[in-house]
C-alpha cells in the first residue's frame, strides 16, 4: 500500500510503498479516506515531538475511515461502519490497524473530511478549557494563535462555555476567520501592542497557548489574580521561562496540557469530551474550518503549509475519494 512514512529521523517524509498491516487482537483494521494534519507531524520528522514512534514510520495522527477487517477478539465497530480514530501515526496511508477503543463511529451528518479534523483540535480545546482550566461564563479567554487548528476550535467553544473571548491572529485575513468563528475582540499579533490592548480591555482570567514566545509573555503580564494558563504548544519554535515569583504574586496557575497524554492515563474524560463534541456538532453548534484538501501525493506540500503558517483551521489529506 502508499504510505506517507519518515525512514531515517532527520529526514523528510516520502511517499513510498510499504506492507499493508494486519490487525491484531483487538485492533480493526480501517480502509482510510482521510487524515488531519497536525503541528506534531512536522515535528515528528526531526525527532522533536514527546510521542515520535522509532523510525521507520508512517505520519497522520487522525484518520477517519471505513472498517475493513476485524482482528481476533476484536468485536466491533461492524466491518462497513464509518469511524474516526486517533493512534498518533500511522492515518497517511491506504490502509491502518486502531486500537478498536479509539475507534468512533461518524455521525451521518459528517463527512469524512470534517470528522479527520475534528478529534485532536476540538478534543484539546474542549478538555483544556472544560476539564483542566474549569472555564467559567463570564469569564475572559485570550486565545493566541487564534486562526490555527487548534485556536479556532478554542474560539467556538469558548463562546459556547460563555466566555468572552479576545482572539489573536496575524494579518487581516485571519482575523476576519476568528472574527466570523465567534470572537467578541480580535487582535492583530503583528500590528498591535498585545500587552496594552489587553490591558485596556481589562486583562484576562484564562489563557490558551499553542504558541509560546513573545506572545506568552505579553500574555502572562496581562493576567488578572487567579488566572489560569494552558501551555499548549510552541507552534512558535520558542518555550518561555516562567518567573514563578510573579506566579505567587498574583496567584497565577500555568497548566500544561497534551490531549494524547490522556488516552494512556484517563481516557474516559476523552471518551466523554468527545461524546459531548459529536453531539454539539450534530446540533449545529460546531463548524470545522479546513482551509486546504490535498491528495496524499501532496501530503509534504501539506505539512509545509504549516510550516510556513499558510493555513488556517485544518490541513487534511485525502487518501482515497469518500
Amino acid at each position: 500500500m502508499r504510505a506517507f512514512s519518515v525512514s531515517e529521523i532527520g529526514v523528510p517524509a516520502e511517499l513510498k510503498e510499504i506492507e499493508r498491516p494486519l490487525p491484531a487482537s483487538g485492533e480493526l483494521e480501517i480502509k482510510i479516506a482521510t487524515c488531519g494534519l497536525n503541528f506534531a507531524d512536522l515535528l515528528m520528522q526531526t525527532g522533536k515531538y514527546q510521542d515520535t514512534p522509532p523510525a521507520p514510520f508512517t505520519l497522520g495522527m487522525e484518520i477517519a475511515g471505513t472498517v475493513e477487517t476485524l482482528g481476533e477478539s476484536t468485536s466491533g465497530p461492524a466491518v462497513g461502519t464509518r469511524v474516526a480514530a486517533f493512534g498518533g501515526h500511522g492515518g497517511l496511508a491506504e490502509y491502518g490497524c486502531f486500537d478498536a477503543n479509539v475507534a468512533i463511529p461518524i455521525p451521518d451528518t459528517m463527512s469524512m473530511t470534517q470528522a479527520s479534523a475534528f478529534q485532536i483540535a476540538y478534543g484539546t480545546s474542549h478538555v483544556a478549557l472544560g476539564y483542566r482550566a474549569k472555564l467559567v461564563a463570564g469569564e475572559t479567554l485570550l486565545i493566541l494563535g487564534a486562526a490555527g487548528g487548534v485556536g479556532l476550535t478554542a474560539v467556538e467553544i469558548g463562546k459556547l462555555m460563555g466566555a468572552r473571548v479576545i482572539a489573536v491572529a496575524r494579518g487581516a485575513e485571519k482575523l476576519e476567520i476568528v472574527r466570523k468563528a465567534g470572537a467578541d475582540h480580535v487582535i492583530d499579533a503583528e500590528a498591535d501592542d498585545l500587552l496594552a490592548t489587553l490591558k485596556a480591555l481589562g486583562g484576562v482570567d484564562v489563557v490558551y497557548d499553542p504558541v509560546g514566545g513573545d506572545l506568552f509573555k505579553a500574555a502572562f503580564r496581562a493576567c488578572k489574580p487567579e488566572a489560569r494558563i494552558l501551555s499548549i504548544g510552541f507552534a512558535s519554535g520558542d518555550v518561555p521561562n516562567v518567573p514563578t515569583n510573579h506566579l505567587l504574586v498574583k496567584n497565577i496557575t500555568i497548566m500544561g496540557f497534551y490531549w494524547g497524554g490522556y488516552m494512556k492515563f484517563k481516557p474516559q474524560v476523552i471518551a466523554d469530551s468527545l461524546r459531548e463534541l459529536f453531539a454539539w456538532f450534530e446540533a449545529g453548534h460546531l463548524h470545522p474550518h479546513i482551509s486546504n484538501v490535498l491528495p496524499l501525493e501532496q501530503a509534504g506540500d501539506g505539512i509545509e503549509l504549516l510550516r510556513a503558517r499558510k493555513s488556517t483551521g485544518k490541513v487534511v489529506i485525502e487518501v482515497a475519494a469518500e
